[in-house]
Formats: structure tokens, sequence, C-alpha cells
């Protein structure tokens, strides 16, 4: 059954695998008067956990803001990765109550168990860098696009890679979604670099991207709202919110202007990219409904999918979701 919560919308999430469990985390906020898009500065991280990704169990929340930090008015998006010591580390979106959603800063948070989560450090991680992403005109260390980390163990062992939704530098609007970069050998400083990918494909955000190895060949899932992406782009592949693009390696490179939309769920939004215990593969995710004025904030059954033969994330049988 979906993940549906009587008393609170659901939205973007990620997922751990423990070898037991799946753990799911995601953004949730009180159903509110004001409507959906209220959520956004009263969104926290959310936990369950469920042995097949059909059944959840609730799980205490994970994190929240933290009153009188840079953290202090909502959590958002994320990813989970576990360390050279066996410590689960989150690194998260956060904002604040002093810039609001214009100013998105990155954090981490750790855990024994995937259930309990303490804040690492006091300061906010990989500084966006207006050398190559557009930052606020009064005030070059914030951005409104500086969110969604994900975090990779380097290929070849040479510690971590960071990639972050962002937008470019020099770029026009809904044209200017970019991956931004960032290294560290510890997880806990990092060096922002230039982006992996360019501008100029149509999208103006590559959000929650994903990077999975599906059967020896790799692939970066991201999503991108219609209205986000540039007329042209619209035009050429119609209106969908979740694309694939095939890549050499775990960091690429990533040719964006080929990516291709998943076309079995056209509202298929913030959609994890889960390997199920079987070795098959499926997404989950909420479905972008919100402009219609439906009400779709739950996470849906697994939709079962795999790569064609040019390396794109397609559904492997007829997909139905009511």
């Amino acid at each position: 059954m979906a993940l549906r919560l009587p008393e609170h919308w659901v939205w973007d999430s990620w997922v751990a695998d423990d070898g037991e469990l799946f753990h799911l985390f995601f953004l949730k906020a009180s159903r509110h008067e004001d409507g959906m898009s209220s959520r956004h500065t009263r969104a926290v991280v959310g936990h369950a956990t469920s042995p097949d990704l059909v059944s959840w169990t609730a799980q205490p929340d994970a994190l929240g803001p933290r009153e009188g930090a840079w953290d202090d008015l909502a959590i958002w998006t994320g990813s989970v990765v576990r360390d050279d010591d066996g410590r689960w580390r989150m690194f998260y979106t956060a904002i604040s109550t002093g810039g609001g959603p214009k100013d998105q800063r990155l954090g981490q948070a750790v855990s024994h168990d995937l259930v309990a989560w303490e804040r690492a450090g006091s300061a906010p991680l990989a500084p966006v860098d207006p050398r190559w992403y557009k930052t606020d005109v009064d005030d070059q260390t914030a951005s409104e696009t500086w969110r969604d980390p994900l975090v990779l163990r380097d290929p070849d062992g040479d510690g971590w890679h960071l990639l972050v939704c962002a937008r470019a530098v020099g770029a026009g609007r809904n044209d200017d979604g970019v991956l931004a970069h960032a290294r560290s050998r510890d997880l806990a400083s990092w060096t922002t670099y230039e982006p992996l990918t360019r501008p100029g494909a149509g999208f103006g955000q590559l959000e929650v991207a994903q990077v999975k190895e599906v059967d020896g060949r790799w692939v970066l899932v991201f999503t991108c709202h219609p209205e986000e992406q540039t007329a042209e782009r619209r035009a050429r592949s119609g209106d969908h919110c979740t694309w694939s693009v095939p890549g050499a390696s775990a960091l690429g490179p990533w040719d964006v202007d080929a990516a291709r939309p998943f076309t079995a769920v056209p509202d298929l939004f913030a959609a994890p990219l889960v390997q199920r215990r079987d070795g098959s593969w499926c997404l989950i995710g909420f479905r972008n409904r919100e402009g219609e004025g439906v009400d779709a904030m739950e996470i849906v059954d697994p939709v079962p999918v795999g790569l064609d033969p040019d390396g794109y994330l397609v559904a492997d049988r007829v997909v139905r979701i009511s």
C-alpha cells in the first residue's frame, strides 16, 4: 500500500538499505488550511521502514529544524551513505528564518542505527561558489537553488563526491540547471568545484539527483518540474517530471541535453531508484499533481523499471497507478 499519512503531506524521499530493512526518509509537513504550498517552510524529515518497499512501519521523525541555528526553519531533501567506520551519514538541505527559501544551505547528521540522528558540526557544508553558481544579488553566500545533496564514494577510492542541484552562472532561466560538484576526503571538509554537467539543456533544475549502477551500466536520474523547463524542451519531449541519462561512470560524463523522460508515469516526482532483494529495480516517489489541485502527497507503491538498450530508464511492464 502507498505510504499516506492522514495528518501530514508527504513528498520528496530517499532510501537507505541496512540489508534487512529499507529505510525511507521523506519530507513531511502537517496539513494546513493555507494549502499544499505552505509545506515548504514547515518541512521535517520523516522516517518509515519496510522489508519490501510496500508495507511501511512509521518510525520517529529523523530530523527537524534546530532553534537558533542556520537550519532553524525547515529541513529539505538529502541522501544517506555509510562511512568507513560503519556510521550512517545524512546530508540534507535546510533553510533559516533569516534567509527563508531563497537561502538554501547543506548540512550533515550522523547515526549508528538510522533512527537516532545527531548534527555533525554547527556550520553549513560546501558553500555555494559564485564563480560557477548563481547566488543572491545581495548575498553571495546564499542561493535559491543549492539543495538535494547526493554523496557518492569516489570510484577509485579517493574520498567522496557531492552532487548538488544548482544553477549555472551566465545561463538563462529554465536553461541553467546543473549538478554542482564538491569533493572531500573525510566527509567533513568539502571543496566546491565547477559543475559536472553543462547548462543549456532546457532544464532549470536537476532536482533530487541519483546516480546508480544498474546491471553494470551507470545512469543519472533527476527530477524537473515541467514549469522549470524551457518551451523548447517541453515541445520536444512533452510534460514529464522524471528524467534519465546514461553515463560511462559514477561521475558521468552526463550529457543532460540527451536526457529522456520516464514516460510510464509522467507526474512521478523525486522518485528514488531502489534495488530490491531479488536484484530487480524500481522507482518509488510521489506524483506531482499540486498544479491540478489534487492531493497526491503520498509515496506510491514500487514501479518496476530497468534500462533500455541505450541505457535509459524505462518501465519493465505496464504501469497502472490510480
